[in-house]
C-alpha cells in the first residue's frame, strides 16, 4: 500500500511540477495584481522548476508580488506592501511544516504578542483571481479584492462593521487580533 501512494504522490508532484510556467509569465501576471504605477518595480516571488518558491526579480519600491501557485485550483496572484513580508514568510513556513489555517493564526498572534514577529502597524494587500485562457495565456474575468491591514483594530476603533453590510461595502476582518484587516471585495461583474 505504501508504494502506491508513494507513486500516487511522486505522479501527483510530477504533474503540478510539469506545468509550473516560465518565470517571465509568472512576472507578468504576478504584477497584475499590484497597482499600475508600482509594477514595473516590484518585487516579484514566484516558483522554479522543482516547484520552490524563489525570487524571480528583485524588486525596488514597496511591493512584493507573489506568482499563481501551480498547486492551488483556479488562478490567483497578491501584492503586498514589503513590511508584510516577515507576517507571509512565517505563514509560508509553518503552512510547510504542515501546520493548519488556526494553528498558523495561533502561532502568529503569540509571536506577534511577543514580539518575535514584526507586523506593521497598516499595510496593504491586493488578491488578484481571473481565468487563464489556455490558448492566448492571457487573464481573463480579472478581479481584484482589497485587504488593509490595521493589528488589533476593532469596529469600535474604526467605526467599520464585523461583517460586510453590502456587497462591495468594506468591512473589519478578524478584529482586536494580529491580523485584523479592512476587507474591500468590489462587486463582481
Amino acid at each position: 500500500m505504501k508504494s502506491i501512494l508513494t507513486t500516487l504522490t511522486l505522479a501527483i508532484s510530477f504533474s503540478a511540477l510539469s506545468q509550473i510556467p516560465d518565470a517571465e509569465w509568472q512576472i507578468k501576471t504576478a504584477v497584475l495584481a499590484a497597482p499600475d504605477q508600482y509594477r514595473s518595480e516590484a518585487a516579484v516571488l514566484g516558483y522554479d522548476k522543482d516547484g520552490n518558491l524563489v525570487t524571480l526579480r528583485e524588486g525596488s519600491n514597496q511591493y512584493i508580488c507573489l506568482a499563481d501557485d501551480p498547486n492551488k485550483e483556479g488562478f490567483g496572484t497578491a501584492a503586498y506592501h514589503k513590511d508584510l513580508e516577515p507576517f507571509m514568510a512565517r505563514g509560508r513556513a509553518l503552512k510547510a511544516q504542515g501546520k493548519g489555517f488556526q494553528e498558523i493564526f495561533d502561532i502568529r498572534e503569540e509571536e506577534v504578542k511577543s514580539g518575535k514577529l514584526k507586523m506593521p502597524d497598516k499595510a496593504t494587500l491586493f488578491v488578484f483571481s481571473g481565468t487563464v485562457n489556455e490558448e492566448t495565456k492571457e487573464i481573463e474575468d480579472q478581479y481584484v479584492r482589497y485587504v488593509v491591514y490595521i493589528p488589533y483594530a476593532t469596529p469600535e476603533s474604526t467605526g467599520l462593521p464585523p461583517s460586510p453590510p453590502a456587497k462591495g461595502h468594506p468591512w473589519i476582518m478578524d478584529p482586536g487580533t494580529h491580523r485584523a484587516h479592512i476587507m474591500i471585495s468590489p462587486p463582481k461583474n
